[in-house]
């Protein structure tokens, strides 16, 4: 049987619920209910789909991530877009980091199995947005304010069983 996992920096649980509003905006106002599936995260990997019965290895690959890193700060300010017409998307921008993009490049060599963008974000709004609704909040979201920053300092693996659960942690600043 396959099950689904990918890796994620979380933030704290307060940024978690400030997020959280404007997911319900999204999903009141703008009819995306969808927005409410996930809590708040940055994907270093993105959902992959594995036979449960490897999922030992997924766990040797994950422990063999560099993390050998200081912790460091996440900025995140104001709001983004993917404007694909089939899947629009509005998220929480991060600002550039280059310890970010540095724990990015250690996740690729240990999960190297699949070709993807980097593209760092905490998604608010995205499935079943439709264009019409997407256009609508982003007149709304793009002049929004919003400021945060957090210590990361782990990553998680997470699995999807009925929604995402971490399977393992990974704390920065080990081997």
């Amino acid at each position: 049987m396959k099950k689904m996992y990918f890796i994620a920096i979380y933030p704290p649980d307060n940024i978690i619920e400030e997020i959280k509003v404007f997911k319900r905006d999204l999903a009141t106002v703008y009819d995306n209910s969808k927005a409410l599936s996930n809590e708040a995260h940055i994907t270093l990997f993105p959902p992959f789909s594995r036979e449960a019965e490897l999922e030992n290895d997924i766990h040797t690959a994950f422990r063999k991530i560099n993390t050998e890193m200081s912790p460091f700060e996440m900025e995140m300010n104001g709001f983004g877009n993917f404007p694909n017409p089939k899947n629009p998307v509005i998220f929480v921008k991060p600002e550039p980091n280059e310890h970010l993009t540095a724990l990015y490049h250690q996740v690729k060599k240990q999960f190297s199995f699949m070709a993807y963008s980097f593209t760092p974000h905490m998604t608010v709004g995205y499935r079943n947005l439709t264009w019409e609704n997407y256009l609508r909040a982003w007149e709304v979201y793009q002049n929004k304010e919003y400021k945060t920053k957090f210590l990361v300092d782990k990553i998680l693996l997470l699995r999807h069983d009925g929604h995402w659960v971490p399977i393992a942690e990974k704390k920065l600043g080990e081997l």
